[in-house]
């Protein structure tokens, strides 16, 4: 005959373990998933089908696609007479301060944006491509937001050059004059 005592101690037992599974199990759906953060598996050469199969194409978009190197290249020829301006012909307009700053941040983005499309590429790197690219989105935007902010209180950008070009008289200019022999 068994024991009361050894009965209900099993029980308790039984239900511990049972507790401890259903946690284990509760935990094991917390865990998070990293296999979304890892490359993807390339074939070899990147090539992707056999010879008959149809080319896959991007999808259409005219802003990304065709119009953009020309875009691009308005935006770079625009810079040119845009800085050179307020400097030779002496002009401080803010309105030519801000349409550089912001052609400036516009052409960086470009830049940048060229970089990651052929050094992080999509199909090899999945969702750090997405990330590097909204990291470059929100630099854009903080950008955008220090020119809104040096522009309205501060000099400006043409000011700020002006400003480091200047030269500024020593407290001690006695090792500026040179020795007469």
């Amino acid at each position: 005959m068994l024991r009361p005592g050894l009965i209900t101690s099993s029980l308790r037992t039984h239900t511990i373990l049972r507790t401890t599974a259903r946690s284990a199990s509760i935990l094991s759906k917390l865990k998070p998933d990293f296999s979304k953060y890892k490359l993807k598996e390339q074939p070899p050469g990147y090539i992707v089908g056999g010879p008959n199969d149809a080319a896959v194409g991007n999808p259409y978009d005219a802003l990304h696609g065709s119009y953009h190197w020309s875009y691009e290249r308005a935006v770079a020829v625009a810079l040119i007479p845009l800085a050179v301006t307020p400097f030779v012909a002496g002009v401080d307009l803010p309105v030519f301060d801000a349409v550089f700053s912001a052609l400036l941040l516009i052409h960086a983005q470009a830049g940048f944006t060229s970089c990651i499309t052929d050094y992080i590429p999509k199909r090899v790197y999945g969702v750090w491509n997405t990330f590097a690219m909204r990291l470059l989105a929100f630099g854009s935007i903080v950008s955008l937001y220090g020119i809104y902010i040096m522009e309205t209180t501060d000099v400006g950008l043409y000011g700020m050059v002006s400003k480091l070009w200047e030269q500024q008289p020593a407290e001690d200019d006695s090792y500026l004059v040179r020795p007469r022999y």
